[in-house]
């Protein structure tokens, strides 16, 4: 689905991303990850259309888009989450999932953003009331309504972008889940970056690992996992829980 090809991002001087080549096939959930600075938010912005990339071809389903403008690239199939969500407050949930669906979707239909918007919402397990107001939302929720606006843009590639962030334990294996559910019940391939080790190597179908800028490991979660060059960019912070995980997924 997916074809990424030595990928390369420079801000002046500072190279983000050094040739960085990888696939991704239709329905697998891919894991990225890396220490903070490795670069993958930097390839999220490039896949999304926010930068233009240096170097580098990404193709998806065959067609180029290396370049392209985020509302093109959106409009392909290709939807996003934030780390950080950022809701319109002065729009209800509904009005919020709507919204991303009338621009995602590209048609500027405003019934079929509404039905999309209603979908994404039901899905992430928040209310479709159309008056729910966001001001209501905790952490969880609004994790929640960022992946419903990103469903509603009616994406065949999810871009999730640490979706864990600022949960607690139970919010993250129910968040985790969800992202499974998204790709089981609705077909949508996803690419995964979480900091979050223990509860990623559960989930994912493969993981990817980048330290300053660059491709350092690729495979399937125990493999990585035992990977010496990931153990001693992890080491001391996640290396246990990553082996841990990819343990418990080997029994």
């Amino acid at each position: 689905m997916l074809v990424v090809n030595g990928l390369v991002k420079r801000f002046g001087g500072f190279t983000a991303v050094n040739n960085v080549s990888f696939k991704v096939d239709q329905g697998e959930i891919l894991g990225l990850i890396g220490p903070n600075g490795s670069g993958k938010s930097t390839i999220f912005n490039m896949l999304s259309g926010t930068f233009p990339p240096t170097a580098g071809s990404i193709q998806f389903e065959g067609r180029e888009l290396a370049g392209l403008a985020p509302h093109r690239i959106i409009n392909s199939g290709i939807g996003r989450t934030f780390q950080i969500p950022r809701p319109f407050k002065r729009l209800s949930i509904f009005e919020n999932a709507a919204l991303a669906g009338y621009y995602g979707q590209g048609s500027h239909n405003r019934a079929k953003a509404e039905e999309a918007a209603g979908r994404a919402l039901a899905m992430v397990g928040l209310p479709t009331d159309r008056n729910a107001l966001v001001d209501g939302l905790g952490a969880a929720g609004l994790k929640k309504l960022e992946l419903a606006k990103a469903l509603a843009t009616g994406p065949k590639l999810l871009l999730a972008d640490e979706s864990l962030g600022g949960l607690d334990e139970s919010e993250m294996d129910q968040a985790a889940d969800m992202l499974r559910k998204i790709r089981d019940e609705l077909g949508i391939t996803i690419i995964w970056v979480e900091h979050i080790m223990g509860v990623l190597m559960r989930v994912v179908d493969r993981v990817m690992v980048l330290d300053h800028g660059e491709k350092i490991s690729e495979g399937l979660p125990s493999q990585v996992a035992g990977d010496p060059r990931v153990i001693e960019v992890y080491l001391g912070t996640d290396a246990h829980s990553t082996q841990a995980a990819a343990a418990e997924q080997r029994r």
